[in-house]
């Protein structure tokens, strides 16, 4: 059973049809005592940083999920949901993450070291260059394209925790994991078939966890 992390922010109504799709079995609750009795968590996220983690603490879902987290039960967050597994974010001041992964949230420069502009949101498809082609979540994939909507971008503390990047002036983690928790920049649930597959991959990897 995987539980899809309701806290208002979340783009639920796409990532529950995926799982529905690869005939996972789920259920959408902002419940922590639902949310307990589920094998793997993923925590969805669209809009502001500041936002999210306001909405987490009040609710009591912060506590839940690094109590989740401590317990090494698998978590998977996606686009916001996976910079919200960082330390902090600079976005609207400075803010505190979950801090399951190290490293900080800032926003795209907009400016390369030239001076030339780029458009943010780094807003699109975009290939995937893996790092780590044997985790778990990308194992058995191609790095192709996938579609990234964000126009703030983890730097992580430390490269191993970055199991693949997409180049957007610079590197950008795009797939990051240590131990159980994962998360994807991108939306997988709107990536066509590589993005699929990456969820059938934490799916799986939730099951074996149970076996």
């Amino acid at each position: 059973m995987i539980g899809i992390v309701d806290y208002g922010m979340g783009n639920l109504h796409s990532v529950s049809k995926a799982l529905e799709r690869l005939g996972a079995t789920y259920i959408v609750s902002d419940n922590k005592e639902k949310l307990q009795s589920c094998d793997g968590l993923i925590l969805p996220g669209v809009g502001a940083f500041k936002d999210a983690m306001e909405i987490l603490n009040e609710n009591g879902l912060s506590s839940f999920l690094k109590q989740w987290v401590e317990d090494e039960e698998p978590l998977l967050g996606i686009c916001l949901g996976m910079q919200l597994l960082f330390q902090s974010s600079e976005e609207h001041g400075h803010t505190e993450g979950l801090g399951f992964l190290p490293g900080h949230v800032k926003r795209f420069a907009g400016k390369t070291r030239a001076g030339d502009r780029y458009k943010v949101p780094h807003m699109g498809w975009n290939q995937l260059r893996y790092l780590q082609p044997e985790h778990p979540i990308v194992d058995a994939t191609e790095p192709g394209h996938v579609y990234f909507v964000h126009s703030y971008v983890v730097h992580a503390n430390t490269s191993d925790v970055v199991v693949a990047t997409a180049d957007y002036d610079g590197d950008v983690p795009a797939v990051v994991g240590k131990h159980h928790v994962f998360g994807t920049q991108f939306h997988p649930e709107k990536s066509s078939t590589l993005g699929m597959s990456m969820l059938n991959n934490y799916i799986r990897y939730v099951a074996e966890g149970r076996e």
